[in-house]
């Protein structure tokens, strides 16, 4: 039977690749070091497969089709679209469709209805975390698409429904196998608005302190309501809030937060218990 090894989650501002070579050093030891500890956890938890929840930045669906959710269920995911990946090679990286369809099947069976896709592209959303944890070789990708670059997206508390679904169909996989939850966007930031650049570290103060009081409750309570002012970059952290609710919804262990304007982001790392 398959068995939840594990639950992480790391920003993923596109500048940490993109203008690495333009970034102060010890903000590069900084960040590297953030990477490089959350990668030790992912590594030692041994995961077979991983499961990688994190945004489409317009590289597989735009306004005219645009889902609220989708799980890639293909053989083979392409690898980053953006020129400023390319240096990093993967042009292809490997899929679990079996578990991928489970997954599927039983989201279908819970009354929720996901789109799927048999060839996802994964952009520098789904990549950086993990190349910058320096996961090599990668285990099988299953990615999970969550809308949160253009409304209506789907609800916190629909996110921790996601979560509970996903560890629902890890613990009911009928398969030897170890599967990783890996969690990639936020915490606060602006794209395309006056507060680019800004890092709102009061919202991301808070969004860390509602995981780590653990439960549903205070995630849902605050997210809806901070979620209005933190910055259109800020509502990937419902990627986060999938994870945490895969953990049970407590275990939650901040490894490093690093308001970094550089990058425009409130980065942050962390992980969950297997057993939360």
């Amino acid at each position: 039977m398959a068995e939840l090894a594990g639950v992480f989650a790391a920003s993923h501002a596109p500048l940490i690749v993109r203008d690495w070579h333009l970034l102060d050093e010890r903000l590069k030891a900084k960040l590297t070091s953030a990477y490089q500890r959350l990668g030790a956890r992912l590594r030692s938890a041994r995961p077979d497969i991983i499961v990688e929840i994190a945004p489409d930045h317009w590289s597989n669906f735009f306004i005219d089709n645009l889902p609220s959710v989708c799980i890639g269920v293909g053989a083979t995911n392409a690898g980053p679209p953006e020129p400023f990946m390319q240096s990093f090679g993967h042009p292809t990286l490997a899929g679990e469709p079996q578990f991928a369809m489970h997954l599927l099947e039983t989201a279908l069976a819970s009354g929720f209805e996901p789109s799927s896709s048999q060839r996802l592209a994964l952009d520098h959303g789904f990549c950086i975390p993990l190349w910058r944890m320096e996961i090599d070789p990668l285990p099988p990708i299953v990615p999970i698409v969550i809308n949160s670059l253009e409304p209506p997206m789907p609800t916190i508390a629909r996110c921790i429904a996601w979560g509970n679904l996903l560890a629902q169909a890890i613990t009911s996989y009928p398969f030897d196998a170890r599967i990783a939850v890996v969690a990639s966007g936020g915490l606060s930031h602006s794209i395309g608005e006056p507060t680019m650049g800004a890092i709102d570290e009061v919202f991301d103060a808070g969004c860390i302190g509602a995981f780590e009081t653990g439960g549903e409750r205070a995630v849902i309570d605050y997210l809806e309501r901070a979620l209005v002012t933190a910055g259109n970059g800020s509502h990937e952290v419902r990627n986060w809030v999938a994870a945490h609710a895969a953990a049970g919804s407590r275990g939650f262990e901040l490894i490093e937060y690093l308001p970094a304007p550089e990058v425009y982001v409130g980065c942050a790392w962390a992980s969950w218990g297997p057993h939360a």
